[in-house]
């Protein structure tokens, strides 16, 4: 049998034809490991290749004398685990069920899972099965072991420019097996000490989740798998995902990942809080509109007009089932989630705002949802509050419902923040605004990518988001509304399409929407984002949250073996940020080196100073994930900023 090199990444094991041989972004670090006297790495990868030259289909224990026997292999071992760990039979190998390799745990999910197409069992190729019948992304019951990941720095991955080429349509290849980026580690196995890292809290016998950093306490314990809880105002229509997600035949979908950058590197995007890429899906529905459905919509009877408006009308339909809405009429577009919180402000706020009452925010907010504010409350002669934070980042709700007092009319706050990454409570904070009678608007710009969302269980009288942060066009966005809020909320902007009658003595408007979308909008990039939705929703929200939060611990666990390296926001509940900053180094020259390296990631204030001075900072590195990208690309920024700071960076 050909010996082939298995590296790790969050969606699986992919093969190169490699035996003992290094590849990926040019071993950076491998030097001084060799240095520091661990083994050779060449040795390494020669032993790493025997052993998995060959893969396990099933986790396999011996039947149990209280009645176990029968059950599937993850509970038994589970259930009775032995003093010596066993390997599962190898296709093709003679090694026995039960024989016993000292150091190593059974084979589990990382190794099971995530596999290309070339390795599902099609083809006459070797069948790599989900073990035991447990469902796809389950993998509690399954024991697993954690050399591969103590060894990654020795072990890189190829580069994204080996990544093989696919068809660059949607349909084909688009998913495979469900991914567990970083998996448990055996019972044995010594954890790495990180800095500022805690084991999982457990409650109701299920890991908390997202609380894995602490800034008081060391790492006690990485053998505990955190399994997303569904957040509140979760779409549960969202989740269903009949095949399972494959990374690599993923980021195929998206052309631009292959793009060589200035530097002669492949890109690597790690900006997806400023914006996210566009699958080919996308790009290629908003070919097709110009090429074929290009018109006004809602007024003319010709043929174009027809399939413009339907497409229109059906990108709302689209977005009110993505939000759970109760119907499409409480689905505005606008340009983005800048132009939903002015509109709101300037409509819903100047008619509801008077002289004394109070606006509440808090710190976590992007300037988007500070200034409009900002602006009504001059104008109105009204207060503006804040709600605080503590030294995570995490909204703290007795001081936040403590602000409340009769003159409350409005909260405005962000689902995620952009700057730290924190899972605002915003279900608790609507519920707590409601008691008070204030109306609650939710920024939902940087949640919508990465969680599922359902209004009506979350409860706002107003929601935002923007396309571009979800995979879709720029330059357009959404307001949800609830409908009887809707209905007393005077349109913003005058023009053509929001009216039902104009004469030179009065104007009756359309209800909504109609009535908030003056003029020619955005059709194109409306079209293009119920693509996006689409994408989406075929990978599953409910996937997508669980595949970006185990990239997140990765990336976390990463940047904190960097000496110097200081994360900024650790909330206990975060999405898919890792801000940063580096003794000894501005933001700016972090944000080159590694652009020199072709990564990109965005460096400076991220439109949210408040928060930023909150920590005493004016700018932080911010690298952003998104279900696309690698834990080999992680190891690219750690290895960059290592390089930095350990003086060993090109240019240095």
């Amino acid at each position: 049998m050909a010996t082939t090199m298995i590296t790790s990444n969050p969606g699986g094991f992919a093969q190169t034809p490699a035996p003992g041989a290094l590849s990926g972004f040019d071993l950076l670090g491998v030097q001084s490991a060799v240095a520091a006297g661990l083994p050779d790495p060449a040795e390494l990868a020669r032993l790493a290749n025997a052993l998995f030259t060959v893969s396990p289909t099933e986790a396999i224990a011996a039947p149990q004398a209280d009645g176990n026997a029968g059950q599937p292999a993850g509970n038994a071992a589970a259930s009775a685990p032995s003093s010596a760990p066993s390997v599962s039979p190898l296709p093709g190998s003679s090694i026995p069920a039960d024989a016993a390799v000292p150091g190593y745990g059974t084979f589990s999910e990382p190794e099971l899972a995530g596999l290309p197409a070339s390795l599902s069992g099609t083809s006459g190729s070797k069948t790599y099965g989900t073990p035991g019948g447990i469902a796809p992304g389950d993998f509690s019951s399954v024991p697993s072991y954690g050399f591969v990941e103590e060894a990654r720095p020795l072990f890189s991955a190829p580069s994204p420019a080996s990544v093989p080429a696919g068809p660059a349509t949607e349909p084909a290849g688009l998913l495979g097996a469900v991914p567990q980026p970083p998996q448990s580690k055996p019972a044995d196995a010594a954890a790495p000490q990180v800095p500022g890292t805690v084991a999982h809290d457990v409650q109701g016998g299920r890991p908390a989740l997202f609380d894995f950093i602490s800034s008081a306490r060391p790492l006690e314990k990485t053998d505990v798998v955190p399994q997303l809880e569904p957040h509140a105002g979760q779409n549960p229509a969202s989740n269903t995902m009949a095949a399972p997600f494959d990374v690599v035949a993923i980021r195929r979908d998206f052309p631009i990942l292959e793009e060589r950058v200035s530097s002669g590197r492949q890109l690597v995007w790690l900006d997806n809080a400023a914006t996210t890429q566009k699958p080919r899906s996308v790009i290629d529905r908003l070919a097709h509109f110009y090429e074929h459905e290009n018109s006004n919509v809602h007024r003319a009877a010709h043929e174009l007009a027809a399939r413009s408006t339907d497409a229109y009308e059906a990108a709302r339909d689209k977005v009110a089932k993505f939000l759970n809405a109760s119907s499409s009429s409480d689905i505005i577009f606008v340009r983005g989630a800048t132009e939903g919180i002015n509109l709101i402000a300037q409509s819903w706020g100047r008619r509801n705002i008077q002289e004394g009452d109070e606006i509440i925010v808090t710190w976590l907010e992007h300037h988007a949802n500070i200034v409009p504010w900002q602006q009504l409350a001059a104008e109105k002669g009204a207060r503006l509050r804040v709600a605080p934070v503590d030294d995570r980042g995490q909204i703290l709700l007795d001081q936040y419902e403590a602000l409340f007092t009769p003159r409350t009319r409005l909260v405005s706050l962000a689902h995620v923040s952009n700057a730290l990454g924190t899972v605002t409570p915003a279900a608790e904070m609507v519920a707590i605004a409601r008691r008070h009678g204030a109306k609650v608007v939710v920024d939902g710009a940087q949640a919508v990518s990465h969680m599922p969302v359902d209004v009506q269980a979350l409860g706002p009288d107003f929601y935002v988001f923007s396309g571009h942060k979800v995979f879709g066009p720029t330059g357009i966005g959404v307001v949800y509304g609830r409908p009887e809020v809707l209905a007393e909320t005077p349109p913003w902007q005058g023009g053509g399409n929001m009216i039902a009658d104009v004469t030179f003595e009065k104007t009756v408007y359309q209800a909504a929407p109609a009535k908030f979308e003056a003029g020619t909008g955005n059709i194109a990039d409306a079209v293009g984002l119920g693509a996006a939705i689409d994408y989406v929703n075929r990978l599953g929200m409910a996937n997508i949250a669980r595949y970006e939060h185990n990239l997140l611990q990765y990336g976390i666990e990463a940047l904190q073996r960097i000496p110097g390296l200081h994360l900024i926001g650790t909330a206990r509940e975060k999405a898919s940020v890792l801000s940063f900053v580096l003794d000894g180094f501005t933001t700016e020259e972090v944000g080159k080196a590694l652009s020199r390296e072709g990564i990109a990631v965005r460096s400076g204030h991220h439109c949210a100073q408040p928060i930023l001075r909150r920590f005493g900072l004016e700018s932080t590195v911010r690298p952003s994930l998104a279900f696309y990208n690698t834990c080999e690309e992680i190891d690219a920024l750690a290895a960059v900023v290592w390089n930095l700071k350990s003086g060993r960076a090109p240019g240095l």
